[in-house]
């Protein structure tokens, strides 16, 4: 599985206005995918407050990669933003975020749509790819980087 399977150049936003709060930032989430995939965006935050209850999905490094399940979804489906300024995520080295890889996945536990999690964790622990998203000039950048890979 590629990245470019679930992420399009039009779910890429770079130089985000930093959010003070994790809730905040999972809402923003859930408010743009649910108007992508005309999802009630209350049911998408639910459940990725619910992962987040679980342990944070702050990879470290400034990285983090929340998801969930839903039953609506029949694909994966992936958005990613970069942030002006990190903010206060949790993360499990306790270092801010900037880069959020946002993946919502089928409720069906199949192998494929795991893998779309394990392309974006390759991908997002690479320093390369990190430093090159942060200096991208513009979302279709930041998008052929990840497709590139």
């Amino acid at each position: 599985m590629n990245i470019q399977d679930f992420l399009s150049p039009d779910d890429v936003a770079i130089d985000v206005a930093p959010l003070k709060k994790q809730k905040l930032l999972l809402l923003h989430l859930a408010n743009k995918a649910g108007s992508r995939l005309g999802l009630p965006p209350d049911e998408l935050f639910k459940e990725l407050s619910k992962r987040e209850e679980l342990g944070s999905t702050g990879v470290g490094d400034g990285v983090a990669i929340p998801h969930a399940r839903f039953n609506q979804v029949d694909k994966p489906f992936g958005m990613l933003f970069r942030f002006r300024q990190p903010i206060e995520f949790g993360a499990l080295d306790g270092k801010p975020v900037d880069i959020v890889f946002l993946l919502l996945l089928p409720e069906s536990a199949n192998g494929g749509h795991l893998s779309a999690l394990a392309c974006v964790a390759r991908k997002l622990r690479k320093p390369a790819v990190i430093g090159s998203l942060r200096k991208a000039a513009n979302a279709a950048e930041a998008f052929r980087l990840l497709a590139s890979e």
